[in-house]
Formats: C-alpha cells, structure tokens, sequence
C-alpha cells in the first residue's frame, strides 16, 4: 500500500466538563485506534481536548489550528455531533476529513466502528471517494454592531423561548422581503443539515451537490408558511419582530434573550469542510439506510 497520509490526527468524543474523563470503553477504542494508525505507517497525533479526555499522553497532543496546518488527515471518532464540531474548525485548513462511526444515526460519520480497519486501511491507501460541503457564516446583528457569530454545517436556528409563545419573525432574501413568519421559529438547513432538525420540521432532502439552504419554519401559525429553498450565494436575514425570550443557534453554539430588532444574518461561507468516503459511497445508500427506506414494504 502506497500511503497518502503520512501525518494523522485523531479526534474523538470529549466529555463538556474539563473535569470529566470519557468512558473506559471510549479511551480504549481511541487507543486501538491510534494503535492501528500507526501500524499502518502514519504519524499519530490527537486533538488536545481528546488527548485531556482519554489521558492518552503517548502521542503528541495538537491544537485545532496546528493539526490544520500540519496533518494531512483527520479521523474523526464518535457522532455526527464530534464531526461537526471538528469540521467547522478545520474547515479554513481544508483538511480532509475521515469519520468512523461511535453513535447512532451517521450520516456524516459514516465507517462502522466495527470492522473499520479494512475500510480505513484502504482509505489511506488511496481508495476514497471526495465530498466537499457547504459551510454558513451567521451573525447577530444589534443596532448595527455584531454581537454574536460563528460557522455551521447543519443549521442556524432562530427559536422562541423555552416558555414563551411564538415569535415573529421577518424574513429578507438578499434583501427582499420574503414574509413575516409567526412561528415556533424557523430553521436555515445546509444540505448537510437537510437530514437534522429540518427534516423532523417538515424540510426537504438537499443532495450535497445542490447549492442552496432550506428555509423551514417550525410549527408556523399559518400552514401556508411551508419550507422554501434558496440559492447558497445569497444572504438570508432574520429580524426580531415579537416574541419573548428568543434565541439563536448556530450548530447549537448558542446566544439567548436576543432583543426585538436583533438580526441574524447568514451568509456562505468561503471555506468548505472536505469529507473522505469509502470507494462505492452513495448519499443515497446514507439515506437508505438511515432512514429506513424499502423496509417492511413489497
């Protein structure tokens, strides 16, 4: 095997409290993991924050931008949810990225945990498929300053308060008034975010070769308020009309209580997450499978 990554870092699932390892059971699969890398002849490093969690000091732990712009590989290890928090952040390197598969649904993640070493071996050999993904850059906008942004790979999302009743929200599309939405909220899906909570809202699937977003308010007053698709290229604009207690969330990297008149404004982003398949991968197998599609029917 000729190998295509030399350099490799390994990113896995981290507890949020600074103070809290991960299971055994967790350590010890970043741990054969990292194991088999090496063995394959790559150069092993690990993410800072999972070298913490794991206690695994006998590889050289990395910040995010030094495994950017050093490593020429990322595995990732665990859920959609690791990948991405990882994916945003690498995204401005363009370090490819490869996920196996520790949680539930996957649709990002993709490698099953169990039996990923033939799979991966040839991955680093060569034999992938190349999916490059669309990234939004959103910002809350107040009285002209931004007090708020971040990038997301699946969604940003403008909620009302957790008891409150539902918001209004005015919608512009490169300016252009779109409606006012009286609303639980309303949702700005990426194709990758298609699959997350805009589908459980009623959204369409987006293939990740559309370039567009998925506006889909969530539980809107009017039920002729229904989902609309919109070209990437343009700004979207979401302003605070009525509503106590609203929120928003950029791939649940939050900001609450925002103000009557605040905006969120989302854009897309010039940086793009770059994800490595298996030879043979399909989106629409992903979907066949995670969905539940042909089962039970004739």
């Amino acid at each position: 095997m000729s190998l295509q990554f030399h350099r490799v870092a390994l990113v896995g699932k981290y507890q949020d409290s600074a103070s809290s390892a991960v299971p055994d059971s967790t350590r010890e699969i970043i741990a054969e993991i990292a194991g088999f890398l090496t063995a394959q002849g790559c150069q092993v490093v690990l993410a800072e924050r999972t070298a913490h969690s794991t206690g695994l000091d006998q590889y050289p732990a990395l910040d995010v931008a030094t495994i950017g712009n050093e490593c020429d590989l990322a595995v990732v290890v665990g859920g959609d949810g690791t990948m991405l928090g990882i994916g945003r952040q690498l995204a401005r390197y363009g370090t490819p990225l490869i996920g196996i598969n520790q949680g539930r649904l996957g649709f990002i993640t993709d490698i099953p945990l169990e039996g990923y070493h033939e799979t991966l071996s040839a991955m680093l050999g060569g034999a992938f498929e190349e999916d490059h993904r669309s990234l939004m850059h959103g910002k809350v906008m107040r009285e002209g300053e931004c007090v708020f942004e971040a990038f997301a790979m699946n969604d940003v999302v403008v909620n009302r308060g957790a008891v409150a009743s539902m918001v209004e929200l005015r919608v512009e599309v490169n300016g252009h008034f779109v409606a006012n939405h009286r609303a639980d909220g309303i949702i700005v899906a990426t194709p990758t975010g298609s699959t997350a909570y805009a589908l459980s809202a009623g959204g369409p699937l987006l293939h990740p070769l559309v370039p567009a977003w998925a506006l889909v308010p969530i539980a809107p007053h009017t039920l002729s308020n229904r989902p609309i698709v919109v070209a990437d290229p343009v700004e979207i604009a979401i302003e605070i009309v009525s509503g106590k207690d609203a929120s928003a969330s950029f791939d649940m990297q939050s900001l609450a209580s925002l103000h009557h008149g605040d905006r969120i404004v989302v854009r897309r982003s010039e940086f793009r997450v770059r994800f490595l398949h298996p030879t043979g991968w399909s989106y629409f197998d992903t979907l066949r499978k995670k969905l539940h599609w042909n089962e039970g029917g004739v």
